[in-house]
């Protein structure tokens, strides 16, 4: 037998004992002090349980509680008119409540008794029979709806067995209940007995047996059993509180202080209201300090309450969005959203976020959008929104471009310092992180800021983190524009100008040329840096070329050549001037010579060696001839132009290769070498 179960047996076989043996006054003291505690906790534990089957030892319990007490009633009874001294717990008890007058005592016990026996008791009795009777008529309905579940595959048979027993043993518990509550209303009058019992039979025992006066009888036995009924009386009120606590509960949430919390003020306005009727009183004659303290606790009650119901509020509706959204991501139709990709990314290490927060006075968001604007006015191209993030993958200083999910460029900043880029010779007083400018790839220092005037006036050229990366950005998206130009932004091109040459536009496409054409010249012409914003020189050159052929690569050349204006302006100087490398007749023959014309187009295939001696002898002759001041420039006949710009493209990419054609005739052309085999 574990010592659980003896304990329980040993306080039955005590119970059994106080009915039959006399016990001394310091046991009977300790006994009734457990009493309390017993009867106290109980009452705590029905507060707390959610649900009536969370105590369901409570009826059987609370025989053995009512036995208990009954027990010590008969004990202290017993001592009382026996000894006339019942320990010292009873005579506290009567000494302090009575406080000298056992008639005020007497009275106190005939209130509490009232309260119990009137009022708790009587209304748990009638609580419990209603729910016994209403538990027991619901038992079919709800077998049925188990039965209906389990049928409907809603619930496993395991899960209706669990409703099945719980449903039984809550008829069980509530009929349990309804006989239980009989035991507190027999108890409370019990308790009415056992006093008269002890005062009338304490009166003539006092007078005779122990021969003390009228005066001294009243005073002896009526003040121990006065308290005798307090100790026997608060416990039997606990308890009683209990039953009608555990009875009354529904629709719980939580245990009883949430629920009566959370229900009771659950609308804080209505504290207001409490408030300010508690005030007006003020102007009664009642206290109107009292009233206008207790409207104020109130107005605080009520502003707190609102503001965490608010709360509550805002933090429901951030769990319910989060749900749905992590809802919408894990349903099927929604998997798809993940496959999206932004045109243009621009990701930074967590080192460079005030660059981004305009709280911390960045203007990265500002300067985008200024080079979405700038870009559109040089390429003719409306460039896609640049998605901003830090990544915290990234280094501390490092940011990357991404275009369509492919990294294409890369850079480092650093902050509260300054890029000073060497004007060719470097000045050995001028301290840094060497590095190269990610733009153009200029070797380059990063300097505090205490250097930075004098970095200037030894002829560097000083610029700060954000003008480093926003000139990083415009290039790279210049250099690959033709990527973000695909046919659904084509599209858009063509509707815009639709609006004001309809006719033109209605000449080009869907016939002869279909859209995917027209993004494939446009593209070819945006990798070669030659902006497409007079789309309608564009539109009028593929109106009449179109008919005649629909070879994108020969259509760009065509196009280019109608831009001669724009080409001419963009690689001459102020003057007009333009500096040149020519191919020699030999070269241009050969290049001529290698081109072989398919059904998909015409491209040069030529012996990879010739090709990369022209490739190196072309390097060679643009540095010589421009150095890094300026773009170099290859002219040569339209004929091979196309594919001499194939040869070099790929290597070359900072030359520009022009056509006689694509020339103003106005413009002053100065060789500077020539490329000769």
């Amino acid at each position: 037998m574990s010592a659980r179960d003896l304990s329980v047996l040993l306080g039955v076989i005590l119970i059994i004992v106080m009915l039959v043996i006399p016990l001394p006054g310091w046991l009977l003291s300790i006994l009734i002090l457990t009493n309390i505690s017993l009867a106290l906790l109980v009452i705590l534990v029905t507060m707390n349980t959610t649900e009536a089957l969370e105590f369901a030892i409570f009826p059987s319990l609370l025989l053995l509680l009512t036995l208990f007490r009954l027990g010590l009633n008969v004990s202290t009874t017993r001592s009382i008119l026996s000894d006339a001294e019942a320990g010292g717990v009873i005579e506290t008890f009567g000494n302090f409540v009575t406080g000298g007058n056992p008639f005020v005592g007497f009275v106190i016990f005939l209130i509490l008794v009232i309260i119990q026996f009137i009022v708790i008791t009587k209304g748990a009795e009638r609580v419990s029979e209603v729910a016994a009777r209403f538990t027991l008529d619901a038992m079919p309905g709800k077998q049925m709806s188990i039965d209906a579940d389990l049928n409907a595959g809603m619930i496993t048979e395991q899960q209706a067995k669990e409703r099945r027993e719980k449903i039984e043993n809550e008829a069980d518990f509530y009929g349990a209940m309804d006989g239980a509550s009989k035991f507190v209303k027999g108890d409370a009058i019990a308790g009415i007995v056992i006093v008269l019992v002890n005062i009338i039979f304490g009166f003539i025992i006092g007078m005779t047996q122990f021969g003390l006066s009228a005066a001294e009888t009243v005073d002896v036995f009526l003040r121990l059993t006065v308290g005798d009924g307090l100790v026997s009386q608060i416990p039997a009120l606990l308890i009683a509180t209990a039953t009608g606590i555990i009875v009354t509960r529904v629709a719980a949430e939580g245990n009883l202080s949430h629920d009566v919390t959370g229900q009771l003020f659950r609308y804080p306005q209505m504290l207001y209201v409490a408030a300010g009727t508690i005030f007006f009183l003020g102007f009664t004659p009642i206290n109107f300090l009292l009233t206008s303290l207790l409207a104020g606790v109130l107005t605080v009650g009520g502003l707190y309450l609102s503001r965490m119901q608010n709360k509550e509020v805002e933090d429901q509706q951030d769990l319910e969005q989060e749900q749905e959204e992590e809802k919408e991501i894990n349903t099927p139709e929604n998997v798809v959203q993940l496959l999206n990709m932004d045109p243009i990314e621009f990701e930074f290490g967590y080192a460079l976020i005030p660059i981004a927060d305009t709280n911390q006075g960045g203007d990265l968001l500002d300067r985008i959008v200024m080079i979405r604007r700038q870009l559109a006015l040089e390429l003719g191209l409306v460039i896609p929104v640049v998605r901003i993030r830090d990544n915290i993958q990234l280094n501390p200083n490092e940011y990357q471009l991404k275009i369509k999910g492919n990294e294409v460029a890369k850079g480092e900043l650093y902050m509260n310092h300054y890029l000073a880029m060497s004007p060719g010779m470097d000045d050995d007083s001028i301290e840094g992180i060497d590095t190269i400018e990610p733009a153009f790839g200029l070797p380059a220092k990063w300097i505090n800021e205490e250097m930075k005037d004098e970095a200037e006036l030894s002829g560097y050229t000083v610029v700060d983190p954000p003008s480093v990366v926003s000139t990083h950005i415009t290039e790279i998206i210049k250099e690959h524009a033709s990527k973000l130009l695909g046919r659904q932004e084509t599209q858009q091109l063509v509707d815009h100008l639709k609006e004001t040459y309809p006719i033109l536009v209605d000449e080009v496409t869907p016939e002869p040329l279909s859209i995917g054409d027209i993004q494939k010249v446009l593209a070819k012409l945006l990798d070669e840096q030659v902006s497409v914003r007079n789309l309608p020189i564009i539109f009028e050159t593929l109106a009449d070329y179109g008919k005649m052929t629909n070879d994108t690569d020969l259509l760009a050349e065509y196009c280019r050549q109608s831009l001669s204006v724009q080409l001419t302006k963009q690689y001459s100087s102020d003057d007009y001037k333009m500096k040149v490398v020519t191919l020699s007749p030999q070269v241009e023959k050969k290049i001529a010579e290698n081109v072989q014309q398919t059904e998909h187009g015409n491209f040069l295939s030529m012996d990879p060696e010739t090709q990369q001696k022209l490739i190196e002898i072309i390097h060679k002759q643009a540095s010589q001839a421009f150095g890094q001041d300026s773009a170099p420039v290859i002219l040569c006949s339209p004929a091979v132009r196309m594919y001499v710009k194939q040869m070099i493209g790929r290597y070359l990419t900072d030359v520009v290769v022009l056509s006689y054609n694509e020339l103003e005739p106005d413009v002053e052309v100065e060789s500077a070498g020539v490329v000769n085999i």
